[in-house]
């Protein structure tokens, strides 16, 4: 029990006591903010390699950035494993572009414009082994089947004209 003549902060702590709590909770609540902005910056750093890498891919291989999809349906086992890859890492780079900087409009456009040659691959694909685009991310998915509808790139004839 206090005493009378006890002050309130003689019963909870010192005035030093109080402090030093207060700011080891400061402490503790700005390495939570420093740990969050680690995270971030490190998801838009990988999120840039991946678009780089993506760039680089496309930059070395023109056949596949702006694909002659009918010649490489035609071609050899090679190039269609190469071009399903090529369009698997586009889009992995996009995702990952997307989901770090949801704010910024001008990565998904970026994305937008290189989708299109792919279209008709993806849609092919996509009725083929609907398996295929369930393995992204359920924005990726519904930005692959947008994009489809708005080329009128759609099964069952997947735009072929």
């Amino acid at each position: 029990m206090s005493q009378p003549g006890t002050l309130w902060w003689q019963k909870f702590g010192t005035l030093a006591q109080m402090a030093q709590a207060a700011v080891a909770l400061l402490g503790f609540v700005a390495i939570l903010f420093q740990i969050n902005e680690i995270r971030s910056n490190t998801r838009a750093a990988s999120a840039r390699q991946a678009f780089l890498g993506y760039t680089e891919l496309a930059f070395r291989n023109p056949k596949f950035s702006q694909p002659d999809y009918d010649a490489i349906k035609a071609g050899s086992r090679e190039d269609k494993v190469q071009y399903e890859s090529f369009v698997s890492y586009f889009l992995y780079a996009c995702e990952e572009a997307t989901a770090a900087f949801a704010g910024s409009r001008e990565w998904l456009a970026s994305c937008d414009y290189d989708l299109r040659p792919h279209l008709r691959f993806l849609c092919e694909k996509f009725k083929a082994e609907p398996a295929y685009l369930a393995t992204y991310g359920s924005s990726t998915q519904q930005w692959v089947q947008a994009s489809m509808k708005t080329a009128s790139v759609t099964p069952p004839d997947c735009g072929k004209t």
